[in-house]
């Protein structure tokens, strides 16, 4: 199962914020089993495109658009005091990755890589 209505909304205050996280997920072909991954931690999930999905909570709304290759992109707008609860759930997912949160001003703030 990797769309669900179920989860929270995006928060309102984030809602009009824009992207300020972009990142890739490593080494995965298809995005659907993340999106699976994503529903099953109470996240909501829907189809973004014909192999994308959108993924969404309180704090955090994420495109996972997979590319050429071996990998997915990720972009969306996370609650920046939530960076590293998104980091770590990746983590539990099992995921390599790289993450880049950036402020307001689109500066990058820094780089995680898991």
């Amino acid at each position: 199962m990797d769309m669900s209505e179920e989860g929270a909304a995006l928060d309102p205050e984030w809602v009009d914020v824009g992207n300020n996280v972009n990142g890739i997920l490593h080494g995965c072909r298809d995005a659907s089993p993340v999106a699976e991954r994503f529903v099953r931690a109470g996240w909501r999930s829907r189809s973004s495109s014909s192999d994308g999905y959108e993924v969404g909570t309180l704090w955090c709304e994420v495109e996972l658009d997979p590319v050429d290759g071996p990998d997915i992109l990720l972009n969306g707008v996370v609650d920046p005091r939530r960076f590293d609860d998104l980091a770590g759930l990746l983590h539990r997912f099992g995921l390599t990755h790289s993450l880049e949160p950036y402020d307001g001003d689109g500066t990058l703030v820094r780089e995680v890589r898991a």
